[in-house]
This record gives structure tokens, C-alpha cells and sequence, in this order.
């Protein structure tokens, strides 16, 4: 049997909490006190506003973190791979985060990609086309 706390049947009510709590101790909401905290079921609180009770539903989503690391590459194709992939997102996909770390010596590069799972898709396979080339 799914229990609410009080703290959350007002959440899901929209009403303050000493309200409900007030609806507890008046009788007109039933509830169970465990310790110093009430308890009211699920079928209690539907059949207290006459509607079914369920918590909002939290939309799914899913994200990717990436690291793409490039060795063996020189400034100039640094900053050429880092020019095209930064003008494609200029009109692309938003809510996706990019950043480029390059260690000079090393001649390495590292690609962050934060983001959405088909915006990251689309940034590795700009910087898969820019690799090959």
C-alpha cells in the first residue's frame, strides 16, 4: 500500500502543509501517525478529493558526456577542426555544450561534449568527418 507524508500529499494537493495537516487532525482526511509523522494512503487522499492521485509525471531524458581525444594533430588542424565544429553549432542543436583542450606539446586535443544524446551524435560525426579528412 503506497503512504504519503503529509509534506507530500500537500505537494501533490497544491495546498500548504498545515492545511492538510489540519484536514488530519479534524478527522477529514484519514491518516496513520507513525511517530512523530502522519501517514496517509494513496486510496485515502484519491477518496479525499474525489480524484486519482498520482504524482506529476517527470519526463524522461537522456544525456551523453564525451571526451574525444586527437592525437598527433598540429595548432593549425586544432584550430581548423575547432572552427568548423563551433560554426556548425552555431545554427544547430541548443542545450549542447562543446569545449576543446589543447595540449600543445603533447599535440593532442581533446573534444568535451555535453549534451542531448542526437546533438552529441551529430557533433562526433562532424569531428569524425573533420579527423578523416
Amino acid at each position: 500500500m503506497e503512504r504519503y507524508t503529509v509534506d507530500q500529499a500537500a505537494g501533490l494537493l497544491g495546498l500548504h502543509v498545515k492545511t492538510v495537516r489540519n484536514y488530519v487532525r479534524d478527522g477529514r482526511l484519514p491518516a496513520v501517525r507513525v511517530g512523530k509523522r502522519y501517514l496517509i494512503a494513496k486510496e485515502d487522499l484519491a477518496a479525499f478529493t474525489g480524484l486519482p492521485v498520482d504524482p506529476p509525471a517527470v519526463p524522461r531524458r537522456a544525456e551523453v558526456s564525451s571526451i574525444v581525444q586527437i592525437d598527433g594533430i598540429g595548432r593549425n588542424e586544432m584550430d581548423r577542426i575547432s572552427i568548423m565544429v563551433t560554426g556548425a553549432l552555431a545554427s544547430g542543436p541548443h542545450g549542447l555544450r562543446v569545449e576543446f583542450v589543447y595540449d600543445e606539446e603533447r599535440a593532442h586535443l581533446k573534444i568535451i561534449v555535453l549534451g542531448g544524446l542526437e546533438a552529441s551524435a551529430q557533433v562526433l560525426r562532424i569531428v569524425d568527418a573533420l579527423v578523416r579528412d
